[in-house]
């Protein structure tokens, strides 16, 4: 089997990690510390986060996204396939190493979706874009951690609570979608999305595309 090349790293804005990018052949990893963030052998759950959420938004003719966390493009390039022409695609990643990734190692792993017309990259927060974006978005997509808590970042923590939570809600036309994933269940933040006022589904998806690997969890949250 071939070995793990480290291709680059990155610190984390608040000083508590680093990333780690490695290349095994054609195959790429998002490390920090021992957890794995992403594969790009494992790409079945991020697709579905926007294929679930594009399926609720297909009678909008000009449908706004954001999605939060570039990661390897799945989630992004998924929307795209699933989104009429007229739609705008904002990408916040929180990380300008993990966007030069996107447009130098792991090129051929994002496909030129970033050139994509309907595609705009926002190097930032997430929750400070959810923040300015009042009645902005039909749906906004966060995978910018393993789940309900900012493992990535600590300060994520508050897109989790009652006012990120808050906050999503007043980015949301009416009818919009929040969308998450997580690593696993967490009926803490189920209740907590019933209590921001939103109708919440939640459903489990595999982390392989054609229905293997692990099971990962989506909310659906609609406004």
């Amino acid at each position: 089997m071939l070995p793990w090349t480290v291709l680059d790293t990155a610190d984390l804005p608040d000083g508590s990690g680093t990333l780690r990018l490695k290349q095994r052949g054609t195959e790429f990893s998002i490390m920090l510390g021992s957890n794995e963030l992403m594969n790009s052998r494992l790409s079945g759950s991020e697709e579905a986060l926007a294929r679930l959420t594009c399926e609720r938004l297909r009678q909008r003719p000009r449908p706004a996204l954001l999605i939060g966390g570039l990661g390897m493009g799945f989630t992004l390039r998924a929307a795209l396939a699933a989104l009429p022409g007229e739609a705008t695609v904002e990408v916040a990643e929180l990380i300008p190493a993990v966007a030069a990734w996107a447009r130098g190692p792991m090129a051929p792993v994002f496909a030129g979706c970033l050139d994509d017309s309907r595609v705009r990259l926002t190097l930032g927060d997430v929750g400070a874009v959810i923040a300015a974006g009042k009645a902005r978005y039909d749906g906004i997509l966060l995978d910018v951690d393993n789940g309900p808590e900012g493992l990535t970042v600590a300060a994520n923590d508050r897109l989790y609570g009652p006012a990120g939570l808050g906050a999503a809600r007043a980015a949301l036309r009416p009818g919009g979608v929040l969308a998450v994933w997580s690593s696993g269940p967490d009926r803490g933040f189920t209740r907590r999305l019933r209590d921001a006022g939103f109708a919440t589904e939640e459903t489990t998806v595999r982390a392989r595309s054609g229905g293997r690997g692990a099971r990962h969890v989506i909310w659906l949250a609609t406004r």
